[in-house]
C-alpha cells in the first residue's frame, strides 16, 4: 500500500454529490452494502452540516460574545446544536459535506461477507485499513486530494504515527489525523453513528466509554472535541433515520 504526499496543489476533480453517489454505487458489491455504507455517509453528512453551521454561527457572533474563548452555552442552538467554541475561521460547509459523503467509501473494500448472495454483511479483520484504502480509491478515481483526505484522516479521534506503531496496526507508520477543521468536523460527526448491524446512533457519553478502551487520553481527546463542537441532537436524528440510540 503506497502513500502519497499532498503539496497543497490540485491533484484531481472536486466531485459533485451526484458524482459521489454514482461512485458509491460503482464500488458497492451489493445493494445491502450500498444501503448500509451510503446511508451512514448521508447521516454523517447531516451531522457534519449541523456542526459546521453551528461553528459558523458562533464565528459570525464572535465580536459580540463576552468571552469568545468559552463554551457558548448561552447562544441559541443552531440546527439542534448548543454549546461549542468559536472557531478561528469560517468553515467551508460544502467541502465538509463532500468529505463526509466519501469518508467511509473504503469500507466497501473491507467486507468479508458483502451481501451479494443475500446473506448478512460482515466486515473483515482488516477494517482498520478502510480509511487508507478509501483514500487510494478516491485518488485512483481522479478525486482531488483535498477531498480524498477525508477518507484517510477520520479514524478514531485522530490516529497518530505513535499509535500506529504502539498498537502494531497494519498500516504504514504515519499520522492519519485531520489537517484542517473540515476534516476534524467529519471525524467528530462520524463517531455519532455506527455501521453495526443493525446500525445505530451513539451519544457523546456512549462514544466516550468506547474511546476509553484505548486509554484515558483517548477519551479525554474525544470529550475535548465534544466541548469544541457541541453535541448534535442524536435522539432526534435516530428517530428521523429509524435507528436505535445507545
Amino acid at each position: 500500500m503506497r502513500l502519497r504526499r499532498y503539496d497543497g496543489g490540485m491533484t484531481g476533480t472536486i466531485p459533485t454529490l451526484e458524482q459521489i453517489d454514482a461512485l458509491h454505487r460503482k464500488v458497492a458489491p451489493s445493494q445491502a452494502a450500498y444501503d448500509l455504507i451510503h446511508t451512514h455517509c448521508v447521516i454523517v453528512a447531516d451531522i457534519t452540516r449541523r456542526l459546521a453551521h453551528r461553528q459558523n454561527a458562533l464565528f459570525m457572533r464572535r465580536c459580540t460574545l463576552p468571552d469568545a474563548r468559552a463554551e457558548q452555552t448561552d447562544v441559541p442552538p443552531t440546527d439542534g446544536i448548543a454549546g461549542g467554541l468559536v472557531p478561528p475561521r469560517y468553515i467551508d460547509v460544502d467541502t465538509a459535506v463532500r468529505g463526509a459523503m466519501v469518508h467511509d467509501i473504503g469500507t466497501y473494500l473491507v467486507l468479508r461477507e458483502n451481501g451479494a448472495d443475500g446473506g448478512p454483511l460482515k466486515f473483515g479483520d482488516n477494517y482498520i485499513e478502510h480509511g487508507l484504502l478509501g483514500y487510494q480509491l478516491l485518488l485512483d478515481e481522479g478525486v482531488d486530494e483535498s477531498i480524498a483526505q477525508f477518507a484517510r484522516n477520520h479514524t478514531g479521534v485522530g490516529l497518530t504515527r505513535e499509535a500506529v506503531e504502539r498498537q502494531h496496526l497494519p498500516l504504514p507508520p504515519d499520522d492519519y489525523v485531520p489537517v484542517n477543521l473540515e476534516q476534524e468536523i467529519v471525524m467528530v460527526a462520524d463517531k455519532y453513528n455506527s455501521k453495526s448491524m443493525p446500525p445505530r446512533f451513539l451519544t457523546a457519553a456512549t462514544y466516550a466509554r468506547k474511546a476509553a478502551r484505548f486509554g484515558e487520553a483517548n477519551r479525554d481527546e474525544w470529550l475535548g472535541l465534544v466541548r469544541k463542537y457541541g453535541e448534535p441532537p442524536v435522539a432526534e436524528l435516530a428517530a428521523h433515520y429509524h435507528q436505535k440510540l445507545t
